[in-house]
């Protein structure tokens, strides 16, 4: 299991950025509202750096955000460590040649795409999202990524819902969050 390290401050700062918001979107869904740490740009920047220091020396050359909170925190990672960010989209989003991996929801099925070339074979590959639950997305992400040649390293997400098991579904893959949300 790789939580970050609970004594630096900078986590327990995170955590207390982000809202819970009870019964949203449906009754029974303790959201989990990442924009109150967004407007906080020392708990962003935070959040940034740590994931920065993690991943700056570990040789990565594509970080793929989830669409969409992966595309808030995919880009800045990306550049600071010198790797390629690619977007990994919704069905129809992308202009241009792609190549897609559906999933299954709790609640239906879903697909992400990735344009056909954005990734080479061989390369090293990071899949940021801003949270995992059930762990769909992120199995999805990485099916995406190695079929098109690249080794997934890891998987980064700022909150984990450790109750809905979603580690588990990863294929030993590792994770590396930064707050648990019970």
């Amino acid at each position: 299991m790789s939580v970050c390290n609970g004594d630096d401050p900078r986590v327990h700062d995170i955590k207390t950025k982000i809202r819970v918001i009870p019964d949203f979107p449906k009754p029974g869904i303790m959201f989990q509202d990442i924009t109150t740490l967004l407007v906080d740009a020392k708990a962003f920047k935070n959040t940034i750096d740590l994931f920065i220091e993690r991943y700056k020396s570990k040789n990565i050359s594509v970080v793929a955000g989830i669409e969409a909170r992966g595309f808030i925190f995919g880009p800045p990672i990306a550049l600071a460590i010198g790797a390629k960010f690619v977007p990994l989209r919704k069905p129809r989003k992308l202009p241009g040649e792609v190549i897609s991996e559906e999933y299954v929801l709790e609640y239906g099925r879903d697909c992400l795409e990735m344009h056909v070339g954005a990734v080479e074979p061989g390369e090293r590959a990071l899949v940021v999202d801003d949270l995992v639950a059930t762990g769909g997305t992120l199995c999805a992400a990485m099916n995406l990524l190695e079929r098109a040649g690249a080794e997934v390293v890891e998987c980064a997400c700022v909150i984990e819902l450790p109750d809905l098991k979603g580690r588990e579904r990863l294929k030993g893959k590792p994770l590396y969050i930064l707050v648990e949300a019970h």
